[in-house]
C-alpha cells in the first residue's frame, strides 16, 4: 500500500495487488464476526441480510462497515461474491470447491457438487495451465422444496 498525497492536500491510499498475492488485512473484531457469521450460514444471503445477523453480535456496527468489509474480504479472495444475475450481490462463506444451482422458481441458492465435474476441471487446467486464475459455474433449475412442489403439482393435473 502505498499514500499518494495531492497537493490539495487530500491523501488517497492505493492499494496495490497482483493477481496471485493477497492484500494484507489487519484482523479487525467486525471484520472476524463478519466472516465467523457468514460461514456459520447455510444460505447465500445478500449485505443486508448478513448486516442483519452479524448486528445480533455487534449492536452498533453500520451496515455501510458490512458492505466495506464485503467487498474487501471478497476481493481477497476469502469469501465469495455470487451475482447470479440477482439485483444484489449475494455472499458465499464456503471457499471449498463447489458450484451454484439458483431456483427458477424462488430464487433460493444451493451448493452443489456434481460427479464428474473433477474431471472437466482437471482437462481445462490441463489445457490451459496458467491461463485459468479462478472459474464460475452455475447450474439453473429448481431447488429440492421447488422440485418437490413442482412434482406434486404435476400429480395433481
Amino acid at each position: 500500500m502505498r499514500l499518494e498525497k495531492y497537493s490539495s492536500g487530500i491523501s488517497l491510499r492505493i492499494i496495490i495487488k497482483t493477481q496471485d498475492s493477497k492484500m494484507k488485512l489487519s484482523k479487525t473484531v467486525q471484520r472476524k464476526v463478519i466472516v465467523d457469521e457468514l460461514r456459520k450460514l447455510k444460505c447465500h444471503p445478500t449485505a443486508d441480510e448478513l448486516y442483519e445477523v452479524v448486528r445480533r453480535k455487534l449492536p452498533r456496527i453500520s451496515l455501510g462497515t458490512v458492505y466495506r468489509n464485503l467487498e474487501v474480504l471478497s476481493a481477497n479472495g476469502e469469501i465469495q461474491r455470487l451475482g447470479l444475475g440477482r439485483k444484489q450481490m449475494c455472499f458465499d462463506g464456503n471457499m471449498s470447491r463447489h458450484y451454484h444451482l439458483v431456483c427458477r422458481l424462488c430464487g433460493a441458492i444451493e451448493d452443489i457438487m456434481p460427479d464428474g465435474m473433477d474431471g472437466v476441471e482437471k482437462e481445462l487446467e490441463s489445457k490451459l495451465t496458467d491461463r485459468i486464475t479462478g472459474a464460475s459455474v452455475n447450474f439453473t433449475g429448481y431447488c429440492e422444496k421447488c422440485a418437490f412442489q413442482t412434482e406434486k403439482d404435476a400429480q395433481v393435473s
